[in-house]
C-alpha cells in the first residue's frame, strides 16, 4: 500500500504509518530503524538493498533526500513531501520516503526525529557523499551504528585516513563488511597451519579501499610487513602469507571462485563471491555494537604498508638453468657453452612468456 502525501508534517506522517498498518493488517514487529541519507539520483538503489535486507531485519525504513533548491526561491521555501509504502514490495517492515525541500533540508534531525521507533536501535547510512565526522553529524548522533562507504568517493584511501582520524564507537564502512569472508578463510587457514608469519602481500585493484583495509587488518593482527600489490582485479585477487613450511595464497582471480593453497595439504577451493549491497547491510544490521576489528585496522594507516608496486609475473622453471648456462662450467668449449647458454635462455624466455600470456587470459 502507498500512501502519498504533499505539504506534510511528521504528525501527520504517523497517521498514515498507523492507517497503512491497519489496512494491510501487518503486525509492528519491526527491530530497528534504518535512516538512508541519499539524493535522488541514487536513492532506488539505496532502497533496494535496505528493502532486501529487511527480509532478514523487520525495520522502518526513513529515506532522507534533500532538495535544497538552486533558486534563491527554492532555497527559502520549507516543504516535507512523504511516500509511505507498507505490505510486502517493501520486505518486512515499513518504508517512508522523505523529500525536503529548501530550507528544510538543513533541519533533516527535525523531521526524523518523531519517526523514529520507540526504544529500537537506529542504523544510518549513507550510500554516497557521507559526512566528514558520521559521529559528529546530526542525524548521526540518533544512531547506535553509522555506515559509510568509502568506495562510494573520489579518492577511496584518502577516505580510509579520514575515516580513521575522525573514528567514534559504531563507525563502520561496507569496505569493511566486503572483506568478511577473506578475513574468515584466512583466520581459518592459519588456524590449521600454526607456522610463524614472516611477512604478507595483498594483491587488488588500484584505489581499493577493501584490498588497502584487508593488508592493514593483516598487518596489525600479524605485525609484520605487507606489501600491497596492484592487479587488474576484479576487487581483491590475491592475499600470500609467508610461512617457514612455504606460501599460504588465497588466489581469485575471476571474482567468484577462490584457490586456498597451504603447505602441506591439498589444493581447495573456496567460495568468494563478491556480494550485493543487499547482503552488505544485512550483515551490518546484524550487530550494533562497535566493530573494535575495523577501528584498529583502519587507524593502523595505510602509510604503514610497503609502497604498492604492479603484478609480477611469475618466474619460469628453466631460469636457473640458463643462468648456470650463460656463465659457462668448467671445462667446456667456450664457443659451444655460450651457444648453448643462448638456447637455453632463448627456451626459458619462450616458457616465461607463454606462462606470463596465460596469466593474462585467466584474468580477463
Amino acid at each position: 500500500m502507498n500512501i502519498d502525501l504533499t505539504d506534510t508534517t511528521s504528525s501527520q506522517l504517523n497517521a498514515a504509518l498507523i492507517q497503512a498498518r491497519r489496512a494491510v493488517g501487518s503486525a509492528v514487529g519491526m527491530v530497528l530503524t534504518l535512516v538512508i541519507v541519499t539524493d535522488e539520483g541514487n536513492h532506488y538503489d539505496a532502497l533496494r538493498a535496505a528493502s532486501e535486507a529487511s527480509k532478514e531485519h523487520p525495520s522502518r525504513i526513513l529515506v532522507v533526500i534533500k532538495r535544497p533548491g538552486r533558486s534563491p526561491r527554492e532555497r527559502a521555501m520549507a516543504r516535507l513531501d512523504a511516500e509511505v509504502r507498507v505490505g510486502a514490495d517493501v520486505g518486512n517492515g515499513e518504508t517512508v520516503l522523505l523529500r525536503l525541500h529548501g530550507e528544510l533540508a538543513n533541519h533533516a534531525y527535525s523531521v526524523v526525529m518523531p519517526l523514529l521507533l520507540p526504544d529500537a536501535p537506529v542504523v544510518v547510512w549513507w550510500p554516497e557523499d557521507a559526512p566528514e565526522n558520521p559521529a559528529k553529524d546530526l542525524l548521526g548522533t540518533l544512531a547506535q551504528r553509522r555506515v559509510t562507504d568509502a568506495a562510494s568517493t573520489e579518492d577511496p584511501v584518502d577516505a580510509l585516513a579520514s575515516r580513521a582520524e575522525v573514528y567514534a564507537p559504531g563507525d563502520t564502512d561496507l569496505a569493511w563488511t566486503r572483506i568478511t569472508p577473506w578475513r574468515s578463510v584466512l583466520a581459518a587457514a592459519l588456524d590449521q597451519r600454526h607456522s610463524k608469519i614472516a611477512a604478507a602481500e595483498v594483491e587488488g585493484e588500484e584505489y581499493n579501499p577493501s584490498t588497502e583495509l584487508l593488508a592493514m587488518w593483516l598487518a596489525e593482527r600479524l605485525a609484520v610487513p605487507v606489501e600491497r600489490v596492484v592487479s587488474q582485479g576484479p576487487g581483491i585477487t590475491a592475499v600470500r602469507l609467508t610461512t617457514e613450511d612455504g606460501d599460504i595464497c588465497l588466489d581469485r582471480s575471476d571474482g567468484s571462485l577462490a584457490l586456498l593453497a597451504v603447505p602441506g595439504q591439498p589444493d581447495r577451493h573456496v567460495a568468494l563471491n563478491r556480494r550485493t549491497t543487499a547482503e552488505l547491510i544485512a550483515e551490518e544490521l546484524r550487530r550494533l555494537d562497535p566493530d573494535e576489528a575495523y577501528e584498529q585496522a583502519v587507524r593502523h594507516g595505510v602509510g604503514n604498508l610497503q609502497r604498492p608496486r604492479p603484478r609480477r609475473a611469475k618466474p619460469a622453471g628453466g631460469n636457473g638453468t640458463a643462468a648456470a648456462a650463460a656463465q659457462g662450467t668448467p671445462g667446456a668449449p667456450g664457443k659451444g657453452g655460450k651457444a648453448a647458454a643462448n638456447k637455453t635462455a632463448e627456451k626459458s624466455g619462450d616458457r616465461t612468456a607463454e606462462k606470463a600470456e596465460a596469466s593474462r587470459e585467466g584474468r580477463s
